[in-house]
């Protein structure tokens, strides 16, 4: 039995080939958006043509990692690296106003500086836009990879395949779970331990919306729980912390969790 277990695993090694690791896959997507963010990099250029050589470099190490993970069968490589990064100006121009949402928002917040050097939000969501351009683009694999990466970094859990729009500020962040059909309005405000969940997790599911909508201007206090794809949380509402929800509300509500105590206390009032 033991020969034939080993056998059986020795088969499988010789129809691996060998790939980048999930660590070389984030460096190179750290790489990406070091280039946008010298303030995360010691790597200094010296002029513009310089930049636009390492941006042809990473371009042309995007094409050797989907080729050497196979993710992408049947495809152009090469125009799909292409189209990646003919796509960074977009990405570039909607992390800036990520910063900005978390500059304004956070009185903690000192400088842009601090927010692209320090703030574990920013990391996760400046690898979220990424991967979501990579997925966007038909790239499987890598962009989970490199969410993944990011939540072993942050404890922030934002599937790829989530929409979010521009200002997004996620606020000390840890426990936060962002589920694949989630879709997020604009300058939506989310701290930490919340979740953005399914109701069902059957299979069959797949390939429809399991996962909440939030509306623009949106605040989610910590520890809410938001569940179902057809929930909406209307624009401009306030989520209190440890809300449960799985039923819509209309913009402009404010919805709180009520401990037993207070329950008590404004019975033993009446």
């Amino acid at each position: 039995m033991e020969e034939e277990f080993y056998d059986h695993i020795f088969e499988k090694h010789q129809h691996i080939e060998a790939v980048p690791s999930n660590k070389e896959i984030a460096a190179w997507a750290l790489r990406v958006i070091r280039l946008l963010y010298p303030e995360q990099s010691k790597k200094f250029f010296l002029s513009a043509d310089e930049i636009r050589q390492e941006s042809r470099i990473l371009e042309s190490d995007l094409k050797d990692i989907m080729e050497a993970t196979k993710a992408c069968q049947n495809c152009d490589n090469g125009l799909k690296a292409r189209s990646f990064f003919a796509s960074l100006p977009v990405l570039y121009a909607t992390l800036n106003t990520d910063v900005q949402a978390i500059l304004e928002g956070d009185p903690a917040a000192k400088s842009e500086f601090e927010i692209i050097r320090a703030y574990p939000g920013f990391y996760a969501i400046s690898f979220y836009r990424l991967a979501n351009r990579l997925l966007k683009l038909d790239i499987p694999l890598l962009p989970r990879i490199l969410t993944e990466y990011a939540h072993s970094k942050t404890g922030i859990d934002i599937h790829p395949g989530a929409e979010m729009g521009e200002y997004m500020y996620i606020d000390h962040g840890t426990g936060i779970v962002i589920g694949e059909t989630s879709v997020i309005g604009k300058r939506v405000k989310i701290y930490q331990g919340v979740t953005l969940g399914a109701l069902s997790v059957e299979k069959e599911m797949a390939s429809t919306k399991r996962h909440p909508t939030v509306e623009d201007n949106v605040v989610i206090y910590a520890g809410a729980t938001i569940l179902g794809g057809e929930t909406v949380i209307g624009h401009s509402s306030i989520i209190g912390g440890n809300v449960w929800l799985t039923k819509s509300v209309p913009p402009h509500s404010v919805v709180y969790h009520e401990s037993r105590m207070k329950v008590v206390e404004r019975q033993l009032k009446d």
